[in-house]
């Protein structure tokens, strides 16, 4: 069952699969081939597991030159290519269609340089979140972006979506915290864009090619932002009575110029079903609870610590506590960390993305309640509250296909919401298949024309991550031959 069609595959290319694989293990006799249909089915989905397709091939490149020659032989003959990481994206972005290519960057997990002076990192992009922070912790630095499926997901794939995560109030998401990429374009040629310069001249492409989503070339190596460990790090725990006290509180903390390290969001359900999955110790007799961590030394920590409880008595606060060592420090964000698991053990979930606002916070926590009410749904909501970036977990039943089809209605009208209170679809997860079709209610067509122009220079053919980010009867989409309809210009002009 998808909720989103996909293209039909290319009778020709499915008939060609077994002639393609000799090509192409021919050309990169070194990369390990997927070819039957047990070992291809298992690259048929990622972690928005509604949509399935078996891919023609899979291909496990090891070398920037490997990945390069494969994508110049796809380019010759017109064959689809999705670049695919560790496959933990939600909104399908690395779903395969039948007659397309999957290469897959897993084996490309080297660390190639650290260099503390610059305070930069250069890693494959198979190399996992975490795994760039743990390689270096004997040297007290870290990576900043933190998603929660940090011990799997790769840093080309963070790059891919724009990854964030819990810490990146206050250090910015993955394009604030790349500094370099090498891409492998759909011909094969390969490109170097910034370094580790803090800035470079010219057009920001690096900007560009950070939340690309795969639909510009396929990234094989970065070059990223380091940063010395805090001395201290400590969160402190926030119940409210409601979720409008909490969502109130957020908004007048980040209104007061305090930026903590992480500010985040649990209401109940969420309180609930982390707790018994983790045993943390999070309360279980309030509303909403919110998590606020701050760093420095242990004075500065104190002075932040009494400017948020300053700020949260004015919205009646049932309990407030503070870790007060690391091992405490550790069970909190344990619970957090693990929310998105424990949920699973419950139900089926579908996990949104939309961003908003903090002023509006309270407002529309109201509104997702009573949007999922009115689709029978239960919803638990547990995400990053410092920069508005709201992950509702609708719980249902996937095996249900009427419910199913429920809950993706229920989800667009919940994204919908967000770009009506004046935020977007996406903070974090990316468009993929999932927000495809929503894209015009965030985009007019003018500016899905300009959009998919830039596709179109860099994919001319649009061969890479084929029905992704944009709608399939979007203007423009479909190569540099496809048609672009009139469109009214300011001014009363047309173009074409």
């Amino acid at each position: 069952m998808s909720f989103i069609p996909l293209p039909d595959p290319d009778p020709d290319i499915l008939k060609r699969r077994v002639q393609i694989a000799k090509s192409l293990a021919k050309i990169a006799p070194d990369a390990v081939f997927i070819e039957d249909e047990e070992g291809r089915q298992a690259y048929e989905t990622d972690a928005l597991t509604t949509y399935r397709r078996i891919p023609l091939l899979v291909i496990l490149p090891s070398t920037t030159l490997e990945v390069s020659q494969l994508l110049a032989y796809c380019h010759k003959e017109h064959i689809q290519v999705i670049a695919r990481g560790a496959g933990t994206s939600l909104c399908g972005g690395a779903v395969p269609t039948n007659d397309s290519v999957v290469i897959g960057l897993s084996r490309m997990r080297q660390i190639l340089d650290f260099n503390y002076e610059n305070r930069t990192a250069k890693v494959e992009a198979g190399v996992t979140n975490l795994g760039i922070s743990d390689a270096m912790s004997d040297q007290q630095f870290f990576y900043a972006p933190d998603p929660s499926s940090q011990i799997a997901c790769t840093i080309g794939g963070n790059v891919a979506m724009n990854s964030g995560g819990t810490h990146c109030l206050k250090y910015g998401v993955t394009t604030n915290n790349v500094l370099g990429v090498k891409l492998v374009l759909m011909d094969g040629d390969v490109i170097d864009i910034g370094g580790q310069a803090l800035d470079s001249n010219g057009y920001d492409l690096l900007g560009l090619i950070n939340g690309s989503e795969g639909q510009l070339g396929i990234v094989t190596e970065i070059t990223v932002r380091i940063l010395r460990k805090p001395e201290m790090a400590r969160p402190m725990l926030i119940g409210f009575n409601s979720n409008k006290d909490a969502g109130n509180c957020v908004t007048a903390i980040i209104a007061s110029g305090m930026i903590p390290a992480a500010l985040e969001f649990m209401d109940k359900r969420a309180i609930h079903i982390c707790e018994n999955y983790a045993k943390v110790g999070y309360p279980l007799d309030v509303e909403a609870l919110l998590i606020v961590e701050v760093e420095g030394s242990e004075s500065e920590i104190n002075l932040q610590f009494d400017h948020v409880r300053g700020i949260v008595q004015k919205f009646n606060p049932k309990t407030v506590r503070v870790a007060q060592n690391d091992k405490e420090t550790e069970k909190i964000w344990k619970g957090r960390k693990s929310a998105f698991g424990a949920m699973s053990q419950l139900s089926d979930y579908y996990c949104l993305d939309g961003v908003i606002p903090i002023s509006r916070l309270a407002d529309v926590l109201g509104w997702v309640d009573h949007i999922a009410r009115h689709h029978d749904f239960e919803v638990a909501n547990v995400f990053h509250a410092g920069d508005g970036n709201l992950h509702p977990l609708i719980l249902y039943n996937a095996n249900d296909e009427e419910e199913l089809l429920r809950a993706e209605a229920c989800g667009a009208e919940l994204l919908r919401l967000c770009v009506k209170a004046g935020g977007c679809l996406s903070g974090e997860h990316g468009v993929g298949i999932e927000k495809r079709d929503l894209m015009r209610e965030q985009f007019s067509e003018l500016d899905l024309i300009q959009q998919t122009r830039i596709k179109t220079i860099f994919d001319p053919n649009w061969l890479l991550n084929p029905a992704k980010v944009f709608p399939l009867n979007a203007p423009g989409r479909g190569g540099i031959e496809a048609d672009i309809a009139e469109i009214s210009m300011p001014g009363g002009e047309s173009e074409r």
